[in-house]
């Protein structure tokens, strides 16, 4: 079966790296997509060519770079000038293969992981580097490696998007000169030992434990707090309402004693307003002698000793004698 030479040479130089002593190809270990995309779909020089959206097909004219395709109408020359390679400009995700890595602490992982990339200079991708994808693949392993052995275990699982942007960063550090950008790395799953997995079960259980008690005691703490703080307000609210109650019951008294001077000073004005009227030296003289005898009475029915005037008898007497004093005193 024939086959055509173009595409026989690019099979060649995509799967098979170098010849063995009788002079026949020996097979690469990897191969990319990519490159399994190139050998089977590699397009031919049919003079008019149309070139698809997000790819750049790379020319050579007499097996130098002559020209890049860009998308859309474009003429080639038979014979003179091939396509030797298509680089695809769209975002291209790429399966990190599992790999052993060994932290800080001397903890030995198996992680794996997913690298996005694309490719910003077609030109630099096909003849910077033999092979692209690999080399970016290759680079992003030893980079994992390398980072992971800065951290501790504890830290490579805090710190994952640290750990990707710093793997990241080292990637474009080193793939700027195959004209390749990578755009992000992410960790898929991170394998400790068994052992390693127990003990770290083990610490967790250990801090929820510490966590529960820690809780239980705030908790004791907050309610000993809150109770107090209850007693507290409770005596302020008592002594409160018993000085608003004392207060109450001084202004009561208070009013109490001025509503009685009021009514005693009222009624010392009226006894003087009556006193000023026709037959009120009589009227003043018979309720004198009205209280006398009333004092008398009480007098006698108690068994106290009690001075007396000599006259006690004469009680028509005393009573002019009280009038006297009371004319002399208001001056009539």
């Amino acid at each position: 079966m024939k086959t055509n030479g173009k595409i026989e040479e690019v099979r060649n130089t995509l799967f098979f790296h170098c010849s063995a002593g009788d002079g026949r190809p020996v097979p690469r270990l990897w191969v990319t997509p990519a490159q399994q995309r190139w050998a089977s779909s590699l397009p031919m020089n049919t003079v008019v060519l149309f070139v698809p959206q997000q790819e750049a097909w790379v020319v050579e004219r007499m097996g130098r770079f002559h020209r890049i395709l860009e998308p859309g109408l474009n003429f080639l020359i038979p014979l003179l000038d091939r396509i030797r390679y298509v680089q695809s400009l769209k975002e291209i995700v790429i399966d990190v293969p599992e790999q052993s890595a060994v932290s800080l602490d001397n903890v030995t992982l198996q992680i794996d992981g997913v690298l996005y990339l694309r490719i910003l200079d077609p030109f630099k991708a096909s003849y910077g580097v033999e092979d692209p994808e690999y080399a970016v693949t290759q680079l992003a392993q030893t980079t994992m490696r390398s980072e992971l052995g800065k951290l501790t275990l504890d830290k490579v699982f805090r710190e994952r998007e640290s750990l990707n942007a710093n793997i990241v960063h080292s990637i474009n550090q080193a793939s700027d000169e195959w004209g390749i950008r990578c755009l992000r790395y992410e960790i898929k799953d991170i394998h400790v030992p068994p052992r390693v997995k127990e003990s770290m079960q083990m610490q967790v259980e250990a801090e929820r434990k510490k966590r529960a008690t820690v809780l239980e005691s705030e908790g004791t703490r907050e309610a000993a707090i809150n109770v107090a703080e209850g007693r507290k307000q409770a005596q302020i609210l008592a002594s409160e309402g018993e000085k608003a109650e004392q207060i109450n019951k001084a202004a009561g008294e208070a009013q109490a004693v001025l509503a009685k001077a009021e009514a005693k000073a009222e009624a010392i004005r009226m006894l003087s307003a009556a006193l000023t009227e026709q037959n009120g030296n009589a009227a003043a003289s018979l309720s004198v002698a009205e209280q006398y005898v009333s004092a008398f009475s009480k007098l006698a029915k108690e068994s106290n000793t009690v001075l007396l005037p000599t006259n006690t008898g004469d009680i028509t007497g005393m009573v002019t004698q009280k009038l006297k004093t009371y004319r002399i005193t208001s001056g009539q």
